[in-house]
């Protein structure tokens, strides 16, 4: 297809009551892993690059739960009609000029793939769809079999069906009858449908065991990031050496601090506090408690790592800078990396251990005192 559309709008068909799903509410608006399906399947489209505007499709009985769903200026709202067939011709009409993706709320699990494979297929072809090879062997019959199909050539339907919006707005407003989907609809206004590769996640919640099977889809594909920073600085003082990372370094001086003053573990246990939004080291073990004096560090980078094992996190990675004119860091990372393997967990290769000075600038350059700071990335999938 020449000159093809820029706009891609999607329509998704939200207004249908869904009575074999069960429940009291409408599928849609049933949860599955803590967010109600309709707000999975707006997720979807939202987040995709291509696709520039929404028409969401919805019943007038739901307009206080389409209200709570504070929903952004790209998402455009109307009523369905009657007929699933009337309420995509009221979404069709609402859409932005260009190409429409015509998409079933009740999938919430539809991939970026599809999406982008559905997109570019349209601008190709005129109009796209995905579907899967049809597997198993088919019969026909009730109670008991009575005969057998073949299956060549059959494929499963899926959502969302690409078209230009001209064209499949005038072939729904000339079918006649009821239609399957709306690529029924556009072969016999005679037109064209490129079939894509579709994706057994795509399933479309119909019955009550569907829930258990999206939630689990969905559940599995949820990935939360999270990135800590912590900084700390301690003061040199009398000693005979210096605990860094979980290792004793001789030098001339310690570091003063109510417990060890190992810098280093102190601020990666505060990055890994900040990538759980639980706070800081003096909030977990205040200072002012005699119990924690002297106390050493690993004490609390363990509460830390178990805390984010609680919470379902793994920590994948920590950085931890050194800032200071003396001790030399170089010849004890190994020994530091190793250490903090132990404690962490984590493989080695996800522990960076590093110094730098401050060119003799500041209480780090003037030798006064070792400054760090640490970056910890954590995921819960």
């Amino acid at each position: 297809m020449s000159n093809a559309p820029h706009s891609v709008t999607a329509v998704i068909v939200a207004a249908g009551r869904g009575v074999r799903a069960g429940g009291d509410l409408p599928k849609q608006w049933q949860h599955v892993a803590g967010k109600p399906v309709i707000a999975w399947t707006l997720e979807r489209f939202l987040s995709h690059p291509q696709v520039t505007g929404i028409v969401l499709v919805t019943h007038p009985d739901d307009a206080a739960r389409v209200s709570a769903l504070n929903l952004p200026g790209t998402v455009i709202t109307t009523d369905g009609g009657e007929t699933r067939a009337a309420s995509v011709q009221n979404g069709l009409r609402a859409a932005q000029d260009g190409i429409v993706l015509i998409h079933d709320v009740a999938r919430p699990c539809v991939s970026d793939q599809i999406i982008t494979d559905v997109i570019a297929a349209t601008q190709n072809a005129g109009a796209a769809a995905p579907a899967l090879q049809v597997t198993d062997a088919l019969w026909q019959g009730d109670t008991y079999v009575t005969g057998t199909q073949d299956r060549a050539g059959l494929l499963r339907a899926q959502t969302p069906q690409g078209f230009v919006l001209a064209k499949i707005l005038k072939a729904h407003q000339q079918f006649q009858g009821v239609a399957a989907d709306d690529v029924e609809v556009a072969c016999t206004a005679g037109l064209d449908v490129k079939i894509v590769s579709g994706d057994e996640s795509n399933l479309k919640i119909t019955t009550p065991n569907d829930f258990a099977r999206a939630a689990k889809r969905l559940e599995t594909s949820i990935m939360d990031v999270r990135t800590g920073n912590g900084f700390d600085v301690h003061r040199f003082g009398e000693g005979a050496h210096v605990m860094l990372c979980g290792v004793s370094i001789p030098h001339d001086r310690g570091l003063q601090g109510h417990s060890d003053a190992d810098v280093g573990l102190h601020t990666i246990t505060d990055a890994i506090y900040g990538a759980l939004a639980e706070g800081d080291i003096g909030q977990h073990f205040p200072p002012s408690d005699p119990q924690w004096k002297g106390a050493e560090s690993h004490i609390f980078l363990t509460h830390a790592v178990e805390l984010a094992a609680t919470r379902g996190f793994a920590i994948t990675h920590v950085d931890c800078t050194l800032i200071c004119e003396f001790p030399k860091i170089g010849p004890h990372t190994s020994t530091m990396r190793a250490k903090l393997q132990e404690l962490l967990n984590i493989d080695v290769d996800r522990i960076s251990v590093k110094a730098t000075t401050s060119e003799r600038l500041g209480f780090t350059g003037r030798g006064e005192g070792i400054a760090c700071m640490a970056t910890a990335t954590l995921v819960k999938s």
